[in-house]
């Protein structure tokens, strides 16, 4: 069977819904932010507060004013860092596997400057 030319496998981003990242690249460079969404086969995330467009709307039942508003636009994952827990700089993250008290295994992120754990 031949494979379709336009899939490519898609790695899965270590950035999750809910974590704070700094970006790193581009016009928003230096903004922190919390992700709101994760598109992992696009490779782009959608942070609150950084990439943000005006849109014209026409009147809807989601816009009953209609008019010009704010929307927030994906950026791509690899512009952006996870903000560390201990200081709030960007870090790279690591995984790792711990044992429970129970004898459970999970994995764990870590940020690799400080060693501290993210909260999942």
């Amino acid at each position: 069977m031949k494979q379709n030319q336009n899939t490519k496998s898609v790695k899965l981003p270590r950035i999750k819904k809910g974590d704070e990242v700094v970006v790193i690249s581009g016009s928003d460079k230096g903004k922190q932010g919390r992700v709101l969404q994760v598109l992992p086969k696009e490779g782009r995330v959608l942070v609150d507060g950084v990439r943000i467009a005006r849109r014209s709307y026409k009147k809807s039942t989601e816009f009953p004013e209609g008019g010009i508003h704010d929307k927030g636009m994906p950026i791509a994952i690899s512009n952006v860092m996870l903000a560390d827990p201990k200081g709030g700089a960007p870090t790279r993250v690591g995984v790792r596997v711990e044992t429970g008290k129970d004898g459970k295994e999970t994995r764990v992120r870590f940020a690799k400057a400080s060693g501290t754990a993210f909260k999942d």
